[in-house]
């Protein structure tokens, strides 16, 4: 036996994290994180440069699966993966590091996880049109997992690059998706009953008043104040759900834009998606909602998934 922790790499934590599972382990540890049951405190990041950050995520997991961080270097302009870093887990007994795996991919599958997760609680349950806008490994990994909570009868995406945009159309064609590339986004969402935005883009990409009403949106890529992928328009005239309230106030880009025009206060936020989730807190209330979930990541989110596969994968004693 040895001391030294499990090192779970890309390749591993990828063939061994399934949607299924994590969209599962997004649902459990969630409301958690709303009744501070889960212990987490804001990240906290570090300038290294133009479009270069260092961040911080420390949590703690509930009972005795674990604590520790996320640390990972976000490189907006980087001709490699834009998030590289790792997620250490700590066990609660002993206190010592157990685990450390490869935060890109655990981000990767989580994130799309997560969306579908609280699609699945706002979504309409007939929503079967969904609109992408953003074509890297989000795009890829978020129709993985929004067909798993409903039944997408039509698929639409839009990037600022049209070969991209063609290429992953015909990928996803490819692996059995009803896609279609689109040359607007307006063409991509007018007749969406899902958009989930996830791209890198520091202003908004999506205006609220394309968002017809009933319509569910993940706002996914802009994870820090300086970004924002939608306009004040959409949070205006929307239920907006996020993820961690004190976190969304402090770096959520749209909000804060909203709040400095004057149209938007913090107070009209809705409840946390973890107290929709444990059904403390309603979710859409009607067909003709607008419902939004605000999605920045969160280190407990990133720890449950590592400490599962911990459990799954850990050398016998």
């Amino acid at each position: 036996m040895t001391d030294s922790p499990l090192f779970l790499d890309a390749r591993t934590v990828r063939q061994s994290l399934d949607m299924e599972t994590c969209i599962r382990l997004m649902r459990e540890v969630m409301p958690g994180l709303s009744s501070a049951e889960e212990g987490e405190l804001l990240r906290s990041f570090i300038a290294l440069g133009e479009g270069q950050t260092f961040a911080l995520m420390p949590g703690a997991l509930t009972g005795e699966q674990g604590f520790g961080a996320k640390l990972v270097s976000v490189y907006a302009h980087a001709d490699h993966k834009a998030h590289e870093g790792l997620v250490i887990l700590f066990d609660r007994v002993s206190g010592k590091p157990v685990c450390v795996a490869d935060a890109s991919e655990i981000t990767r599958i989580r994130t799309a996880a997560m969306s579908a997760a609280a699609t699945d609680v706002l979504a309409r349950k007939d929503a079967s049109r969904l609109a992408l806008i953003g074509t890297g490994l989000q795009a890829r990994a978020h129709i993985d997992a929004l067909a798993r909570v409903r039944t997408l009868d039509a698929v639409t995406v839009w990037g600022r690059d049209p070969a991209k945009t063609d290429g992953l159309a015909a990928d996803l064609r490819e692996a059995g998706y009803p896609v279609r590339a689109c040359a607007s986004v307006r063409d991509a969402v007018e007749a969406a009953d899902i958009i989930c935005t996830v791209t890198a883009s520091r202003e908004p990409v999506l205006p609220g008043a394309w968002v017809r009403p009933g319509t569910h949106v993940n706002l996914v890529g802009s994870s820090g104040p300086m970004a924002a992928e939608t306009d004040t328009d959409l949070l205006v005239k929307a239920r907006v759900f996020p993820d961690h309230r004190p976190h969304v106030e402090a770096h959520g880009g749209e909000l804060l834009r909203a709040i400095e025009s004057g149209r938007y206060s913090a107070d009209r936020l809705e409840a946390e998606i973890g107290a929709v989730m444990a059904g403390e807190a309603p979710g859409r209330q009607s067909a003709t909602d607008i419902t939004v979930f605000k999605s920045l990541g969160h280190a407990v989110q990133d720890l449950s998934a590592v400490a599962w596969l911990y459990q799954s994968l850990r050398r016998p004693q």
